[in-house]
């Protein structure tokens, strides 16, 4: 509701003097922003700020993976590579697959498309981490399905997603980049596979954790409340965290 003092000020004064007094009264006032070293057409590092420490995106990610390390045992399937299968789980882990769509670089024990995925066993792997891969992949809902589907019985998928990013062009130019994240639609979609309460989404960022990360600043150029202070209208990175059922006895 309006106050008093609006609507007065509405019917007294005229429509411009109105537009400069609401520009007056704003703080910093409007055309005051100095942009500094930011008022530029292209970013401060193009390359997610790798170059300068470590990419902001990836404090998250590893704060988050980290958290969860006792979900990383037994037999774990990570895409790409197992950087961080051997990072987190250590000598929990027994098996280590790492599957890429396309490449048969080093490491990688599996080709394949999730979303076609029928030559993976069903109920393989105790753990998947599947971290900034989804918003490569248009079919999402197939995607999943095949998670959790060779995810074993009580298995955890543990899952980054980007929200406020920008876009990978070397995923672009070869497979495609199609989709951006919120923690509503990240509920949504794991949901079609896997039960309601076993599925934990959390969303990361600020106003100021997404403008570094989109200027390719690294996170140690950034305070630590800085990275950890939490504004829900600023998802910079989605985490999920998701629970195949245990088979009933």
């Amino acid at each position: 509701m309006k106050s008093p003092f609006a609507a007065l000020r509405r019917r007294l004064l005229p429509p411009l003097v109105r537009r400069r007094l609401v520009r007056l009264t704003r703080w910093p006032p409007v055309g005051w922003v100095r942009f500094g070293s930011l008022r530029r057409l292209s970013p401060i590092s193009p390359d997610w700020g790798s170059e300068r420490g470590q990419p902001i995106d990836r404090y998250y990610i590893e704060r988050f993976l980290a958290g969860y390390a006792q979900d990383i045992k037994g037999s774990v399937l990570e895409i790409g590579d197992n950087i961080y299968t051997r990072r987190y789980g250590g000598d929990r882990v027994t098996r280590s697959d790492v599957l890429h769509v396309a490449e048969r670089k080093a490491g990688v024990t599996l080709i394949g498309d999730l979303t076609r995925a029928d030559h993976l066993a069903t109920d393989s792997f105790e753990c998947i981490i599947l971290t900034q891969t989804l918003q490569v992949i248009f079919d999402l809902t197939s995607a999943i399905r095949t998670v959790h589907r060779i995810l074993r019985p009580g298995g955890v998928a543990l899952v980054t997603i980007p929200g406020i990013s920008k876009i990978s062009r070397y995923d672009m130019d070869r497979w495609g980049y199609f989709w951006s994240f919120t923690s509503c639609s990240a509920r949504r979609l794991f949901e079609t596979a896997f039960p309601a309460s076993s599925v934990e989404v959390t969303a990361h960022g600020n106003v100021l954790a997404a403008t570094a990360f989109l200027h390719g600043l690294a996170a140690q150029e950034l305070r630590q409340r800085e990275l950890d202070y939490v504004d829900r209208d600023y998802e910079l990175l989605i985490t999920v965290r998701a629970v195949k059922a245990e088979i009933a006895a």
